[in-house]
């Protein structure tokens, strides 16, 4: 029996990897292997991972808040006991190797799993490194990665590509199925622009089809998907219900994602590591529009990444709510350059990135 645990939470881009890569250990190993997920108290993995059928211990990590806060005081406090509760899980659940995904929790359990001489596996989603990362590769066994050039980080005899682990299939389609067309009320007719911000969705994204909306004079020559987010979504159902527009479909999530997938011709999204692996995955013709408000602007750097492979575009946050539509729509109207991004971007995809990072736990277990 092995066992391992999981660290890494705040976020579905650090939750959901750790959760693709306790899959793929289940998948291989089964009963053979026992799985134990670290994160923060009050964050979102508290919830989500045993929802998923996951045990998981929280520590009371905290961040630091940019204005000055009360709060800030305790910090300190609550890093020493995050580490100290951090050694007593390991120790507990005899791990044999433990595997940070970044977020809070996961720097106090490397911090400590270093310390005790068990090995630890980096995962580092984005183009540009974090901090806590580039700190803890100094005791890291391996670190995997998603993008070319991360030497620039990390120390490069121990940096394995893997790609971003990502939960479900994602692959190219061939066509537009009936099915998928009718499960967002489309037609074969028009093309599609998918517009995606995210679960709790993007006041940029929102504003940017508010206004495109606002500029039409008619029905417009292609159709939309629209996923507002959870916090718009009333702000929006009421503007669309002022303003009917043919053709599209809104809503506060996206339940069938590989439906979306399918029968878009462009996509318009933001740039977190997670969704920049799908769309490479599935191929699809993408203008991103990265969130200036993430650690070291690092969804810029995400987008930077395609857009010097000439596999993307991107338009800025403070441009995107004029720009945004208008250069989707020009790109659908240029079929070489929507041929040539969509053969790059599948380049970069990497289908089995799971499995990968799930070989590489395996070296460090070896060892023992």
């Amino acid at each position: 029996m092995k066992r391992v645990i999981l660290s890494g939470g705040g976020t579905g881009g650090h939750i959901y990897p750790a959760v693709a890569v306790a899959e793929a250990l289940k998948r291989k190993w089964k009963e053979d292997v026992e799985i134990l997920f670290v994160g923060a108290e009050g964050k979102m993995e508290m919830e989500k991972v045993p929802a998923l059928g996951y045990n998981i211990e929280g520590l009371p990590i905290a961040g630091l808040q940019r204005r000055l806060e009360w709060r800030n005081i305790l910090v300190p406090w609550k890093v020493v006991s995050s580490i100290l509760k951090a050694r007593r899980i390991i120790r507990d659940f005899s791990a044999d190797v433990v595997v940070g995904f970044g977020g809070y929790a996961s720097a106090p359990v490397l911090w400590a799993a270093q310390r005790m001489g068990v090995p630890t596996v980096i995962q580092e989603q984005n183009s540009y490194a974090g901090l806590t990362n580039k700190i803890l590769s100094r005791g890291a066994r391996r670190i995997c990665v998603a993008y070319d050039g991360m030497e620039r980080f990390f120390p490069v005899d121990k940096i394995e590509l893997t790609g971003n682990p990502l939960r479900g299939h994602f692959a190219p389609t061939k066509g537009k199925s009936a099915e998928a067309l009718a499960h967002y009320g489309l037609s074969a007719d028009k093309p599609t622009v998918l517009v995606v911000g995210g679960s709790l969705g993007t006041r940029t994204l929102n504003e940017m089809m508010k206004h495109w909306i606002l500029s039409l004079d008619s029905a417009p020559e292609v159709q939309v998907i629209w996923q507002t987010g959870k916090f718009y979504e009333r702000e929006m159902k009421e503007f669309l219900a002022a303003h009917p527009v043919e053709g599209l479909w809104q809503g506060a999530f996206i339940e069938r994602m590989d439906y979306a997938y399918e029968v878009a011709d462009v996509v318009i999204s933001r740039s977190g590591a997670c969704t920049v692996s799908e769309l490479c995955l599935v191929g699809k013709p993408t203008l991103f529009v990265p969130s200036p408000n993430v650690a070291e602007d690092h969804q810029t750097k995400n987008a930077r990444a395609l857009v010097d492979k000439d596999a993307a575009l991107m338009v800025s946050d403070k441009e995107a709510i004029e720009r945004g539509m208008p250069v989707a729509l020009e790109l659908l109207a240029d079929t070489k350059r929507m041929a040539l991004l969509r053969e790059n971007v599948a380049r970069l995809g990497v289908k089995d990135a799971a499995d990968r990072v799930v070989r590489q736990i395996e070296k460090e277990w070896s060892r023992f």
